[in-house]
């Protein structure tokens, strides 16, 4: 999720239908405590008082700089403090946290300790997969259960796997039961393949986990959350009809804001990233892609739409 759910992001989400709780993108720890590296990095953390509740989430292997990290997050008044374990990114392992983590024990327990000591009240949850190179539920997630976090938040697949095969549903329901035992008052929120509210409704039903986790499904779609529910923008339309001048008037938006926000300190190349999850589904979507990906700016991004949609 890095330069992806950034605050202008959120913000478009928060205006069009906003989650239960929202997760930043994730910040190295590490950095959030170097004094040069703080100033460039905050801007990650940035949100708005609509944006609430919001979990700040961190990654990291240095215990000290963990803590100091999460008090940190506690003082910008986040309202709980996450810890990724379960980035598969190379960059990430190599400073031995995402995935990493799950081969490591014992630096794990010291992690997620230092969190909770320098988050004081806050709860802190951790996000992680099913295993590293194969099934390990049976052993990582009742040592995480141990370690008296809020919430487990679980990718179901192994590190190995990526996203490359479709997420392991079937084994939500031994988590269940491994969480009921050993640590009930920890939430168990399940991720991977779920692409929408109702799908979201009857995964929660069938397993009894006590969440879903949203990340690629809700790309180029804002309106995600307001489904069957009255919104401006869709009056109740599903994610797969809203109509495309709609669509790519709110892209317009989100352009807008990204540069009113994060112009000065972001590259206009990071809110690219947006462009094939707005722009695809409707004919002559592809050469509208095309010609986005080569702008520059947002009175070039508007000028391109504006020709667009008067054709439509």
């Amino acid at each position: 999720m890095a330069d992806v759910t950034d605050c202008a992001f959120r913000q478009i989400i928060a205006k069009y239908g906003k989650p239960d709780v929202f997760w930043t993108e994730f910040v190295s720890a590490d950095g959030l405590v170097h004094p040069k590296a703080q100033k460039k990095l905050l801007i990650d953390l940035k949100f708005f008082k609509n944006e609430h509740p919001i979990v700040a989430q961190l990654f990291g292997s240095n215990v000290e700089n963990t803590r100091k990290a999460a008090a940190l997050c506690r003082i910008l008044g986040f309202d709980g403090i996450d810890i990724n374990m379960g980035c598969p990114d190379k960059s990430i392992e190599k400073q031995n946290s995402g995935a990493a983590m799950i081969k490591n024990p014992k630096l794990t327990q010291e992690i997620i300790e230092a969190a909770q000591e320098g988050a004081k009240d806050l709860p802190i949850s951790v996000k992680t997969r099913i295993g590293y190179s194969k099934n390990e539920i049976e052993t990582w997630i009742p040592f995480l259960l141990r370690q008296n976090i809020s919430a487990l938040i679980v990718h179901l697949r192994t590190r190995k796997e990526m996203s490359n095969v479709p997420a392991h549903w079937n084994l939500m329901k031994r988590i269940i039961e491994l969480r009921n035992k050993i640590n009930p008052e920890t939430l168990i929120i399940g991720n991977g393949d779920v692409l929408d509210l109702e799908n979201a409704k009857q995964k929660i039903k069938e397993t009894g986990c006590d969440g879903i986790m949203f990340g690629r499904a809700i790309f180029g779609s804002p309106w995600f959350f307001s489904y069957c529910q009255r919104c401006p923008l869709t009056q109740k339309m599903s994610r797969g009809t809203l109509d495309t001048k709609k669509k790519l008037k709110v892209l317009v938006e989100h352009v807008k804001l990204f540069e009113k926000l994060l112009g000065k300190v972001k590259s206009f190349n990071v809110m690219k990233k947006h462009f094939k999850a707005y722009v695809s589904g409707f004919e002559g979507s592809k050469e509208l892609r095309i010609k986005l990906m080569q702008t520059k700016n947002t009175k070039e991004v508007e000028k391109i739409i504006s020709d667009f949609s008067k054709k439509i």
